[in-house]
């Protein structure tokens, strides 16, 4: 898997929801430069420790952050008022996208699980 999967996911986006999901690819990999590109469950993701951190998917109406765990947006909940979210879920729009703060916030919350599974 690579990152060019990635890039040809992205290039069916429509042109501003691209613009959105680039950004956020790249607030991903400046976070996690370890990070392998990958696909999983046909959305783009990104691997660390041999555990999907994180990835995201395009929609006819909204995008979504994927944390690929159904406890990391649980343990986010008031961070996440402003944002609608289901269990394994949280949608965001080009007019409303995720600030950088919070992907980090997920993130960090997700690599400790995979972290801690490996102890």
């Amino acid at each position: 898997m690579s990152d060019a999967e990635i890039d040809r996911y992205l290039k069916g986006v429509p042109a501003r929801q691209r613009a959105v999901l680039e950004r956020l690819r790249t607030t991903i990999l400046r976070i996690l430069p370890e990070a392998e590109q990958c696909i999983s469950y046909r959305v783009p993701a990104f691997r660390v420790d041999g555990g999907v951190v994180c990835g995201f998917a395009s929609f006819k109406n909204h995008m979504s952050y994927l944390p690929f765990s159904g406890s990391v947006l649980e343990k986010l909940s008031k961070e996440l008022d402003a944002f609608s979210h289901s269990k394994s879920a949280l949608r965001f729009s080009v007019a409303a996208p995720l600030p950088d703060d919070l992907v980090e916030q997920l993130i960090r919350v997700r690599l400790a699980e995979i972290r801690a599974r490996k102890r």
